[in-house]
This record gives C-alpha cells, structure tokens and sequence, in this order.
C-alpha cells in the first residue's frame, strides 16, 4: 500500500481563513474547497446547497405529461432497478403520485431474468394491466429500441436516470437526466433516486404541496449513499437533511432493519448505511428479488417488517459467503497477476450475476486494475465491471459497442451483456484499451493521506472539527492522518477469524485504543511504528470513547 500525503495548502489558502483552525482549513482544501464562503456553504451543509428542479432538462414536460395522466385517472407506472438506488426511488415516486391521486402500479425487473433496465415483456405485462404512462428511475437513458416499440405499443415514457449518457436520447416525453450533453442543471451528480426526488418536488409544486417532498428524504439518504455518487454540492445537503429524517422515521421497515443491523435509530449515519444497511437491502435483488426490498419500504406493520428485516439478514449472511467462493474461484482463474497486466477479467459459467459487482469490486480493491466478472450464458454472457479514477470503464465499454448486446453505468462501475462468440474479443480490445489509458499509471493501491500529527495532540476538539465536514463518502472521506514514532503497548488478533487488530498504543504517555480491520500482516509486529488512520467515536455499552481505525501501519523511520 503506497502512501500519499497531500500537499500542504499554501500558506495564502490558510491566510483567507480568519478564525479557521489551520487543520479544518487544510482538510477542506484537500477538497478542493478553496474560497472561504465555499466553505461556510459547505461546512452548513444547508438549502443553499438544493438546485431547482425546474432546471433539470425537460423537467417541465414531464410534470405536465404526469398531471395530465394523474387527472385523466389513468393507470401510471414506475419502472425501477433492482440496486438501493432504484428501489429507494421507485418507493419514493409511487408514495408521491399517490400523494397527488396517482393511480400507481411499481415494477421492479428480476436481475438475471430480465437484466438491468426496460425490457419488452415487462412493457407488454404493464401495458396489459392498464398503465398507459411508464416513468423509469434509475434506469432507461439506454431504452432506445424499447422506448421506439413502447410507442408503438402506445404507452407514453418519461425517462428518469442519472446514468452517462452514451449515445443518442431515448425517443419519450421527457428525458430528465441532469448528464444530458444539454444540461445546464447545476450539479451533474444526482443518484437515480435524487433525480425521482426532484421529479416529485416539481409535481408536489405543481400541486401545491412545497416542502412536502422532504418527508421522503430519508429514502435520498439511503439511495445517494448506497450508490456512492460525491456526497458533495446537492447531495451533501440531500443525505444531510435525509440522515436527520432517517434518524426520526416512522417507517417500521427501516426500524426493524436498523435493529436487525445492530443499529440504533438516532445514531445512523453515513457509514452506517454503506456498511450495514445497504447491503442488507441489496441483498434481495442480488439473490431473488427486489421486491423483498421495496416491501420492507413500504410495509405499514410492525409485524410484516420484523419478518421482511429477518428475510433480508438471511439473504445478506448467503450474498457474503458467495461473494467469498466466487472471489475465490476468480482469484484461482487469474492466477498470478502480472504486473504487466493493465485489467482483469474472468468469465466462468458458476458465477451469479448478483454478486458479479462485488467480486468485481474486490479484485479491483486488491490488485488496483480494472476487473470485469462474467457470468457465462447459453448464448450470451452476463458482466460487472469496476475501475479506479484513472481509466472509465463505460467509456472502454463504448469503444467496444458494436461486439456488445448492451451496457450502461458509470465511470467507475458499469454492467454489460456480449454474445458468447465475441468474449476473446472483448477480452483483447480492452486490455488494448487498458494499456493504452493506463501506459503512465502505476497500478498499485494507496491512500490518500490529509495531514500528518503528533498523536498525542489529538482529542475530543479534534473530532469535533472532523464531524463538521460529515457526511463522509465519495470525495468526501473520512479525514486520514499519519503519526510518527507511535509506541505498541500491546496488540492482540480479535473477530471470528482472528482478521482484525487490536492495539493500545503510546505517544509521549497519552495512550490510546486502536483496532485495524482485516489487514493483513504477521505477529512479529515492532514496539515503534508509524501509523495511518481515522479517528472514530467508538460507542460500547453506552460509553463513548475516541479510538483509532488503523488503515495501514509501517516499522517507524529512524
């Protein structure tokens, strides 16, 4: 693991911040956040931050094609993925339309069934249940040959998504996608269900109901931090304001989750839904079907919840231990991994596609390449990709469309469907491709590092002053620091496994408390290191106490 310290901040940055403490003005640099009333913005964390809606591109055609439908009574439905993101969304718009007097009907696709996006049977099945108006979320800037025959079918489509745009525009009634190439919406970096949430601002205006909308923010929380956009500009302030309407919700689903979880509600924050919640509610699409997700979501009794939480904690303990062999059987297939070997890909008929992202995503995490897991068909192959900063994956996807069925995603995390016949060839382009982008790159993990301390200056203010930069996510981490010269009282293996570290460590007679989790090193451990690491409010018993989370740890210098 390579270390980055980031640059000081010139000495001109710290000047501008009158007041400031010198560290909470070098950490908000290291996020690019340079010019103080940024800052103050920022560090609110307020409305400020909130766009509106109306910006967003044909957001005005597709209010109006809803209300029209809404007070025509006709059957309208909400066509979603099958990920937190899409099923957050889909709950959040089914909820709002019957708010306005919708007549909804919600449709999630069966993952390997039917796959990512719009399909045609599923079309046709709505088509025969009277909807007349399908409005996708998170799904559907791809659709254009089932956007074409949905219109021959007669249903009317709006298209909502926060997917790259890779192509031409679907033919609907509306596209609201703030990564349209003719978007002028402020912040391009919405989640699919803070897309679905500003579709429902804008009808809730249109009905007059402003501020209504915010009752659902606890569903923003989940989706935006499940799919790990920027928790910065517009959804720093969406999952801010959703953490506070989560922390207090009155939905008996995400209470019985919680608890399964181990969480207390009141006290979730961030971190607690990437790691605890998310997955659990991923879970079901991953396995069988979403549908056990949406149902928790929406489900009214106390009863009904606590047995859909203990289903969901089922699935979740079965995706662990298949994402475990089928990392596994990927790592055996790829064996050994050269350093001359740019990307990674495996393809083998026991994958499933449910858990094809999280093996993809480990392999990445592991060798720092990027990784794509196919799951072999009968005629066509299934896959997930995951990358790293430096190489865009959909974009490496595109170059290979005409060899492609289907693909669509993200820089970093995309999915794809290719015949059986043409996966050598996939194969070779893209490590071609991979070569080409990453001829300068030095493939090799590291972390980033905000600043170096004295370990024995840090305490309670300190922590302080990093929760005021919370939520923490993607390009907004939690703040990490190097100490030099720490001293090991003493250390002990701990988990089921013996996979994490437990120390107690001495800098200058202040000790501390400090856990590393799964890193990997041997016993013979020295008495002085130098240590990389978050400070965390560790809550055990009902007793708080600050402790180090130990990221990586080298024999000290000298």
């Amino acid at each position: 693991m390579k270390w980055k310290i980031l640059p000081p901040a010139p000495s001109e940055h710290l000047a501008r911040y009158v007041g400031v403490l010198p560290l909470l003005a070098q950490l908000l640099h290291n996020r690019g956040i340079i010019d103080p009333s940024d800052a103050e913005m920022f560090l609110a964390g307020d409305k400020r931050l909130e766009n509106d809606p109306a910006l967003l591109p044909e957001m005005g055609k597709a209010v109006a094609a809803i209300m029209r439908a809404v007070l025509g009574g006709q059957t309208i439905a909400v066509f979603g993925d099958f990920d937190v993101d899409g099923v957050t969304a889909t709950t959040l718009l089914v909820q709002g339309l019957q708010t306005i007097g919708g007549r909804v009907i919600p449709y999630i696709p069966h993952r390997v069934e039917e796959g990512h996006g719009l399909n045609m049977p599923a079309l046709e099945k709505l088509h025969q249940q009277g909807a007349s108006l399908v409005i996708t979320v998170d799904c559907g800037i791809t659709a254009n040959e089932e956007a074409l025959q949905a219109r021959e079918m007669g249903l009317d489509l709006i298209i909502t998504d926060h997917h790259e745009v890779t192509g031409p525009l679907p033919t609907a009634l509306a596209v609201v996608d703030p990564k349209r190439g003719d978007s002028t919406y402020p912040f391009r970096e919405l989640a699919g269900v803070g897309v679905a949430f500003k579709l429902l601002q804008a009808l809730f205006h249109a009905t007059g109901r402003d501020g209504q909308a915010d009752g659902f923010l606890d569903l923003v929380a989940l989706g935006t931090v499940a799919d790990m956009v920027p928790l910065l500009g517009e959804n720093r302030y969406l999952v801010r304001r959703g953490l506070e309407v989560l922390n207090a919700t009155s939905r008996p689903g995400i209470r019985e989750l919680a608890i399964c979880a181990g969480l207390e509600i009141g006290r979730i924050d961030a971190e607690s839904i990437s790691f605890m919640l998310a997955p659990r509610l991923n879970a079901a699409g991953r396995l069988e079907h979403a549908s056990v997700s949406y149902d928790l979501l929406n489900v009214d009794s106390p009863e009904e919840a606590r047995q859909g939480a203990e289903l969901l904690e089922t699935r979740n303990v079965e995706r662990q231990r298949l994402t475990s062999q089928f990392m596994s059987l990927a790592e055996a297939k790829l064996s050994p991994v050269g350093e001359d070997t740019p990307l990674l890909m495996v393809a083998d008929e026991e994958f499933r596609a449910g858990v094809n992202g999280l093996v993809a995503g480990k392999l990445t995490d592991k060798y720092y390449r990027p990784a794509l897991i196919l799951e072999i068909g009968e005629n066509e192959s299934k896959g997930s990709a995951r990358s790293i900063p430096e190489f865009n994956v959909v974009a490496a996807l595109w170059e290979c469309r005409d060899i492609l069925s289907h693909f669509g995603g993200h820089a970093q995390a995309a999915g794809f469907t290719v015949p059986n016949e043409n996966i050598d060839s996939l194969r070779q382009r893209l490590l071609e491709i991979a070569r080409d982008k990453l001829a300068d790159v030095e493939l090799q993990p590291s972390i980033n590092i905000d600043a170096e301390v004295e370990l024995a200056g840090l305490g309670g203010k300190t922590l302080a002053l990093i929760t005021r930069l919370e939520p923490f996510g993607k390009a907004n981490a939690a703040p990490t620091f190097l100490s030099r010269g720490v001293k090991v009282v003493d250390f002990r293996r701990v988990g089921s496994d013996g996979e994490h570290l437990k120390f107690r460590l001495n800098d200058r007679g202040v000790v501390w408390d400090a856990i590393g989790f799964r890193i990997n090193h041997n016993d013979d451990i020295p008495s002085c290191i130098d240590i990389v690491f978050n400070l965390k409010l560790n809550n055990w018993n009902g007793r708080e106490s600050l402790e180090l989370e130990i990221l990586d740890f080298l024999p000290a210098r000298g």
